[in-house]
């Protein structure tokens, strides 16, 4: 086998049906000799105005076959079983790992199956009626079903992400996940799939309980006997693997109220930002000729200003903004893409990093600080869009000169944006970064730092406020032995993949220790 690297122009990348002429011409072999080719990777570099298409191929000469992986999963009907407490992507790939080694995944979920997600969130946008247990971030599949997909990490020195890319191939994700660097599914695709891993746990002989909240743990000493759900519904099993998300107050708070120890995370917070999409292809493509041969331009963004981390996080490329909030009362916003990425604005998380020192008035709520100093700005939000899930939002140059927008238009925002002093949302430290920020990427991206930019607030879930501590080795809770603190809830992922390679760690780690 061979690994031959191509680097071409969009044109030339365009025309995949010459890519093994290009190949034998490189390597220096007849066609004939080439027995198979298989794309790895794809990237863009448009750095510079010549922009390259830069593609990794394995070439199979001789009767050379590309590797395939075999995933064999157990009947565990009768197995000894493990709970797993949420069904995200941490809690769906620890199960399947479970299956792999002969234990019972037992999934309990608080939000619904991932087809009738969709009724929630519909109402959500057309009623403006928020189901605080079934929404944008709870329910099958997790926050990232309806908000995009992005499976871009850099995990790879913990898990086997190629693994993770397969399973959700083969369960009806497009072939591209699997080479393009920046690779995505898309909210139109990934309820299928997800349904799909559902199909495998339960066919294995795995249970998942939807629309069943976890309210308190019977321990003893360093153990979870039991979890107990608010129907009076009681689980048991060899461990507990906690992956609940990052939005789980909740859990949270009963984790401090039963006295299993937590820490503050740190995390940032910020708005979304919205573009026409066809400015960022402009920026990034140096011009409209090369639109056609690429796809939706993406951005990443990133800056230190005043000592402080400004940066652009879950950038949505021909996209929507979207409302995640879990808690009636306030406004959270996010990002999403279909696989297509075709619509007319490209939005972005653009966040300041935070300290202890900003959570100054919460101080009360200890280890909880950070998680309630991000409410406060959530509710504050909500109130100042008019109490209806409609986003406050300004302009991005009057942002910067501290002037309230004449009118908010072209959004992809569904319920409405209305104009708002964003300027006087968050405390003047963080808002005076922001505003450097703008101008300062402007120098990065000539033409981001501009009237036809508008914000949208807030952008708060960028990651967990709270880590559930466990052990380094172990992977348990450092004070419960049978209790692993999972994915992005537990303050050790940051997006699917990652997520998803962090339940295997778990289940892993839960099979070294039952097995």
């Amino acid at each position: 086998m061979l690994n031959i690297q191509l680097s071409l122009s969009p044109e030339a990348a365009f025309e995949e049906n010459n890519y093994k002429l290009l190949i034998a011409k490189q390597a220096g072999l007849l066609l004939s000799d080439i027995k198979g080719v298989k794309l790895i990777k794809r990237s863009v570099d448009a750095r510079k105005s010549a922009i390259k298409i830069n593609l990794t191929f394995e070439v199979y000469i001789n009767d050379e076959k590309p590797f395939q992986r075999i995933i064999q999963y157990k009947d565990v009907y009768n197995a000894k079983q493990v709970i797993i407490i949420g069904s995200g992507p941490a809690g769906l790939f620890s199960a399947l790992r479970l299956i792999e080694a002969g234990i019972k995944p037992v999934i309990i979920e608080r939000g619904s199956a991932v087809e009738n997600r969709k009724h929630a969130i519909a109402d959500l946008h057309q009623k403006r009626i928020l189901n605080e247990d079934s929404n944008y971030c709870f329910g099958e599949g997790g926050a990232g079903t309806y908000s995009d997909g992005k499976l871009y990490t850099r995990s790879s020195k913990r898990g086997d992400v190629g693994k993770i890319l397969e399973i959700f191939h083969r369960n009806g994700a497009s072939e591209e996940i699997l080479f393009e660097t920046h690779a995505h599914i898309g909210t139109d695709k990934l309820p299928g799939i997800i349904a799909s891993l559902r199909k495998t746990i339960i066919d294995c002989g795995g249970e998942i309980h939807f629309n069943t909240k976890i309210v308190d743990f019977k321990l003893d000493k360093n153990k979870v006997l039991e979890v107990i759900a608010h129907n009076g519904n009681v689980f048991s099993g060899e461990a507990t693997i906690l992956a609940t998300g990052h939005s789980a107050n909740d859990m949270y708070e009963l984790l401090r109220e039963k006295n299993i120890f937590i820490e503050a995370k740190s995390f940032a917070l910020g708005f979304r930002v919205e573009h026409p999409q066809e400015l960022i292809d402009r920026i990034q493509y140096h011009s409209d000729s090369m639109r056609k041969y690429m796809p939706a331009a993406t951005y990443s963004l990133v800056e230190q200003v005043d000592g402080r981390g400004v940066y652009s996080f879950c950038m949505c490329p021909g996209g929507s903004v979207i409302p995640a909030s879990t808690e009636k009362g306030t406004l959270v916003l996010n990002g999403m893409s279909s696989s297509r990425r075709n619509l007319k604005y490209a939005n972005s998380g653009v966040v300041v990093s935070l300290e202890n020192k900003d959570f100054m008035g919460f101080e009360s709520y200890g280890v909880l600080a950070g998680l309630y100093f991000r409410k406060h700005f959530e509710e504050k939000a909500f109130d100042a869009g008019g109490a209806d899930f409609s986003a406050p939002a300004q302009r991005m140059t009057d942002f910067v000169k501290s002037k309230i927008s004449n009118g908010i238009v072209g959004t992809s925002y569904s319920l409405g944006a209305v104009p708002a002093p964003l300027h006087n949302l968050f405390p003047a430290s963080l808002t005076e970064r922001l505003k450097k920020a703008f101008v300062i990427f402007d120098q990065k991206m000539k033409g981001f730092y501009t009237n036809e930019a508008i914000l949208l607030a807030p952008e708060t879930r960028t990651s967990s406020p709270v880590r559930i501590t466990r052990d380094k080795e172990t992977l348990a809770h450092i004070q419960i032995g049978n209790l692993f603190p999972c994915g992005e809830g537990a303050g050790y992922s940051g997006g699917i993949v990652s997520s998803a390679i962090d339940g295997e760690r778990c289940a892993e780690a839960v099979i070294r220790k039952i097995s």
